[in-house]
């Protein structure tokens, strides 16, 4: 007999555990009940995700970081660029005072490259390790500990990581 518990759900006034035994009559309606809302959460959650992806950030004057998966070596990389942010809000090339082209190849360097098995030892490095820390903003931060983790699931999960 196979007994699956579920996480407590909302059941109208109260939340509680339920629990359902194969063959049982609720248990194929409890367990596509479940999964229904499991995938409209993913849904929602993908909305949500897409929706704040398209908001205005303020670009970080400490630089950018270019994120990329090493498969052969089984490794999350980060290449760290200075800019310098003009008045209009862009981002430049310190040494050029030029905007940085957002699409197609840059030929500068990176300053620093960080590569890390997981994204929480990549963060380890960038944030706790290097100092000055290159990263000067909060929500900079923040979007890079989100892609560090996507990339990482990427690399585990053979998947194509694209940063966003």
């Amino acid at each position: 007999m196979l007994l699956l518990t579920l996480l407590p759900m909302r059941l109208g006034r109260a939340s509680r555990p339920f629990k359902m035994v194969k063959g049982y009559p609720d248990y194929n309606s409890n367990l596509s009940n479940a999964m229904h809302t499991m995938k409209q959460s993913l849904a929602d959650a993908t909305a949500i995700d897409q929706k704040l992806s398209k908001r205005h950030i303020d670009l970080d004057p400490g630089g950018y970081v270019i994120i990329y998966l090493d498969r052969e070596q089984g490794l999350v990389c980060a290449k760290h660029f200075t800019n310098v942010i003009d008045d209009r809000g862009l981002a430049c090339d310190p040494a050029t005072g030029k905007p940085i082209p957002t699409r197609g190849k840059s030929e500068r360097l990176p300053t620093h490259l960080y590569s890390g098995r997981t994204a929480k030892e990549l963060c380890v490095q960038l944030f706790e390790q290097t100092h000055p820390c290159p990263v000067t903003l909060l929500d900079h931060a923040s979007y890079l500990g989100r892609e560090f983790q996507r990339a990482e699931a990427a690399l585990l999960g053979g998947q194509e990581y694209i940063q966003d």
